[in-house]
């Protein structure tokens, strides 16, 4: 079976892949928090060993560091098979597809990770595999040209994806098991913390791990790394355990506020609030000021400031909310707050001399 200490999250330093490793969960029972996702997921384990058959394709969503890579390493831990790990974006030919599919054995699990970054002729191969367990293979070119079908072992497909809209319907259909992963609350997120203190050897008092926690912004991954960044301040300045107030000091530190914003969420806060005047302004444009990817505000950051209601989406663009302005230390300009009051002054042209985001 694959060792886990292999795998890494995508977006991990070097230095940091055999860390972040090793603090994955290695059981169901280790997973801590997704209380309704361990419990079926434990049912359909259960009832496939039984069966001796294999696991049903399973599709994993939910935002970045919520745990789908972890729950596919564990899945296929607790089946006892091997588990091969792939991303849509590598994926570029049929061919890829292929070698990895004929490769696996009885029961296996495929893991693909970003499943909705697929290529559309690739995902095509996908089809028969998933729901006949059968692989068709073009001889030839031209008129010459044959079809010849290959039968598969019985696998499991683990696809997760941090935007289940942008799957298509055919390939969502297929899957049997669909979970959605959400965002962790603080008393999960300080567990989480505390059993990777104890992984680290760091001295950990509880408050010192709730104050992780409640800047962790509902991620497990995000509360590991500030974890071993809260280490290193901790390391260098000399403490020892460390509790509430070493913990804030050691954030205060990092540039991460009581919200668990740091600095690029308040760059794109403030951008909205100040360089663009409270006006919508569009994700590309928004990109560019702060100087990130469209698709990294879209799919890291933007959930978060939504679910905090800090940002706001409209048909014309992006706009920080009343309380974005507060946490900003700004005064809230009287558009925003009569969007927030339930009016909608963005969808009206401003009256002569009005601009946008001027202060009453």
């Amino acid at each position: 079976m694959t060792d886990p200490d292999r795998l890494a999250s995508p977006d991990a330093t070097p230095e940091e892949q055999g860390v972040d490793t090793s603090l994955r969960p290695r059981t169901l029972g280790d997973f801590i928090g997704q209380e309704s996702v361990r419990r079926q997921l434990g049912i359909f384990l259960e009832a496939a060993r039984q069966r001796d058959e294999a696991l049903d394709h399973v599709l994993l969503a939910g935002p970045p560091g919520l745990g789908k890579t972890s729950l596919a390493i564990i899945l296929a831990s607790e089946m006892g098979v091997e588990i091969t790990v792939t991303s849509g974006p590598v994926l570029e030919r049929k061919g890829d597809l292929a070698a990895i599919l004929t490769a696996l054995g009885p029961g296996d699990v495929l893991f693909i990770d970003e499943i909705h970054r697929l290529n559309r002729a690739v995902e095509e191969v996908l089809y028969p595999a998933m729901e006949d367990f059968q692989l068709d293979v073009v001889l030839g070119q031209g008129p010459q040209a044959r079809t010849l079908r290959l039968d598969l072992p019985r696998f499991t497909l683990v696809g997760a994806t941090t935007r289940s809209g942008l799957l298509t319907t055919p390939l969502r259909d297929r899957f049997g098991v669909v979970q959605r992963l959400d965002y962790y609350g603080p008393d999960d997120l300080a567990r989480i913390v505390t059993r990777s203190a104890d992984l680290l050897e760091v001295d950990m008092a509880d408050d010192g791990a709730l104050a992780i926690a409640g800047r962790s912004r509902g991620t497990p991954r995000i509360a590991n790394r500030l974890l071993r960044r809260v280490r290193d301040v901790a390391q260098v300045q000399g403490l020892g355990r460390i509790n509430r107030t070493g913990a804030e000091e050691a954030l205060k530190v990092l540039e991460v506020d009581d919200a668990g914003l740091d600095d690029l969420d308040r760059k794109i806060l403030s951008h909205l609030a100040v360089t663009f005047a409270g006006r919508p302004t569009g994700l590309g444009t928004l990109a560019d000021a702060v100087g990130e990817s469209p698709d990294t505000i879209e799919d890291v950051y933007e959930p978060f400031l939504l679910q905090q209601g800090l940002l706001a989406r409209t048909p014309r663009g992006r706009i920080a909310t009343a309380r974005a302005y507060v946490h900003l230390g700004l005064e809230v300009p009287r558009e925003v707050r009569a969007h927030d009051g339930g009016q909608d002054p963005l969808f009206d042209e401003p009256g002569p001399g009005a601009a946008w985001g001027s202060l009453p």
